[in-house]
């Protein structure tokens, strides 16, 4: 098929970006999902209240917001860009690396502000260049990106397991009456509800006795290979100032599609020189400009904003999910045994990575708004159906499952399709990360303050009430994308034949580079 060898060739000519940009997705998820389980080790190593300890929670996911509104400042370049996901990544490893430092929870807050920034950075400049490369055949690669989050953040808790104190690690004259609700209390840690355990009385003086240490100089170590990833890829692209050697890098496929297109299509090239450059994918304050806004149709806002309130909901579901569901089950009329409800949380990220598997092959044959539609319905129907055998403990399990399949893959479908309405001439990965950041940490909040003043079963309500504004909104954004203007002819046909010619370059398979001094390339009939 023409489109499986241009993507095919797309692909092998950016492997060497595409994996590194995945690899700092690892990072990311790996940074995400080790505080919850770690975080009573973490209390008595800064012998802190669970009530002080469970605002690192908040720092954390504060600054990540900061780091994804910021990101786009670093993308005005690819310099700029590798350079910040190189700090960004090394400071990952940098941060888990000095965590068994802190002895102060107010230290504490302050390194995990710094991770949080650093993988606000990364959760952005990653999205926005997969995008930039393979941009209408982009969703695959961020299905994929996506894989790699779930794949982190499975993997950091199953690394700090056996590291985990089995009984409190604060020894002191209260610590057996503590020690036995210390299994419940480490899966019932909620981020930004510092309030919800304080009715537990635990140790905060004594002799600490952690091995949670090792733990994160593991998880350094792990992480260690990706900056060096994204340094070798700065040198590739010649743009270590110690190691340039001022020769330029061979041209990408699409640059040499462009350089070898025919004469007789000459006209297309000076239509591409007369249109506008190009000012998407900014960061969010330089979107907000109104320089920006010159002439854009109300659709083109009306498509932002209503990407951004899908994801808003939907990744804040993904937090608020994770985050209460062990409660909820603990809780009547459900009162499941401790043990077996903390396999929940785990359950429902373990099938958030498999759906992200799943669906790299499905996105290639599925369209991103289909997808996206799947999946909002799909979390519609599953929490009405939880509502409505909310007495079952077996469909509780079934629908987390099924919960963490559609859930999956709505954020990079979501993307790919939004910035396919767009051209890739919005802002759409900013705004649509930004929202995304803000949802998770607001319907977190906002879900724990109702549980506590409501009880467990507005859980499942509040979960309901999401999934309908989810597929409202998404309602929204398919009208809007009716409404917005269709590429030119002109640009239609520019981009054709650059696909086109694109494909004979593939097919005609006579690259061969001997030397750096000498290169010959046969496009067709014509050789270069």
């Amino acid at each position: 098929m023409v489109w499986d060898e241009r993507v095919a060739a797309l692909f092998r000519r950016n492997l060497q970006p595409t994996l590194t940009y995945w690899s700092v997705f690892f990072s990311f998820g790996l940074c995400i999902a080790f505080l919850g389980p770690t975080l009573l080790d973490l209390r008595c190593q800064t012998q802190s209240s669970l009530s002080q300890i469970t605002w690192v929670f908040f720092s954390q996911q504060f600054c990540l917001l900061l780091g994804s509104c910021l990101g786009g400042v670093f993308k005005r370049t690819l310099s700029q860009s590798l350079v910040a996901l190189f700090a960004s990544s090394l400071a990952i490893s940098v941060v888990f690396a000095i965590i068994p430092l802190c002895h102060n929870v107010v230290v504490l807050a302050v390194v995990m502000a710094m991770a949080g920034l650093a993988m606000g950075c990364i959760d952005t400049i990653s999205n926005m260049q997969l995008v930039k490369i393979y941009q209408k055949d982009s969703a695959i690669f961020l299905q994929a990106l996506h894989f790699f989050v779930g794949f982190g953040a499975l993997l950091s808790p199953l690394i700090a397991d056996p590291f985990l104190s089995d009984t409190n690690c604060i020894l002191s004259n209260s610590t057996l009456n503590a020690t036995s609700n210390l299994p419940h209390i480490r899966k019932s840690l909620v981020p930004h509800h510092p309030g919800n355990l304080s009715y537990y009385e635990l140790p905060m003086k004594g002799m600490v006795v952690t091995r949670v240490s090792y733990a994160f100089w593991i998880m350094a170590l792990i992480n260690l290979p990706v900056p060096i990833a994204v340094f070798f890829l700065l040198y590739k692209e010649r743009l270590v100032p110690c190691f340039n050697n001022g020769r330029r890098p061979l041209l990408s496929a699409d640059e040499l599609a462009m350089e070898t297109q025919p004469a007789e299509k000459d006209n297309h090239s000076g239509a591409l020189q007369r249109a506008p450059p190009d000012r998407g994918h900014d960061d969010l304050l330089s979107c907000c400009q109104s320089k920006n806004f010159r002439g854009a149709p109300y659709s083109y806002f009306a498509v932002h904003v209503a990407g951004a309130l899908v994801l808003f909901m939907s990744d804040g579901i993904i937090g608020e999910y994770s985050g209460f569901v062990y409660s909820y089950a603990v809780e009547e009329p459900l009162s499941v045994v401790h043990k077996v409800a903390g396999y929940l949380p785990s359950l429902f990220w373990g099938f958030i990575t498999l759906g992200r598997l799943i669906s790299i092959p499905v996105s290639y044959r599925m369209k991103p708004a289909t997808m996206v539609s799947i999946n909002v319905v799909g979390v519609l129907v599953t929490f009405l159906l939880l509502l409505i055998f909310s007495y079952s403990v077996v469909f509780l399990f079934v629908g987390t499952a099924c919960l963490g399949l559609f859930l999956s893959s709505t954020f990079p479908s979501m993307l790919a399709y939004t910035e396919d309405i767009l051209q890739y001439k919005g802002c759409a990965t900013t705004v649509l990360v930004t929202g995304a950041a803000i949802g998770e940490m607001v319907l977190q909040l906002l879900v724990g303050s109702i549980i506590h003043d409501q009880g467990s079963y507005s859980f499942l309500v509040c979960g309901m009430i999401f999934g309908g504004l989810a597929f409202t909104f998404y309602t929204f954004l398919l009208f809007f994308h009716r409404m917005y203007p269709k590429p030119s002819s002109e640009e239609r046909s520019l981009t054709e034949s650059n696909q086109e010619h694109l494909v004979n370059w593939v097919q005609a398979n006579n690259m061969c580079f001997n030397t750096a001094k000498f290169k010959c390339i046969h496009v067709g009939t014509k050789k270069v």
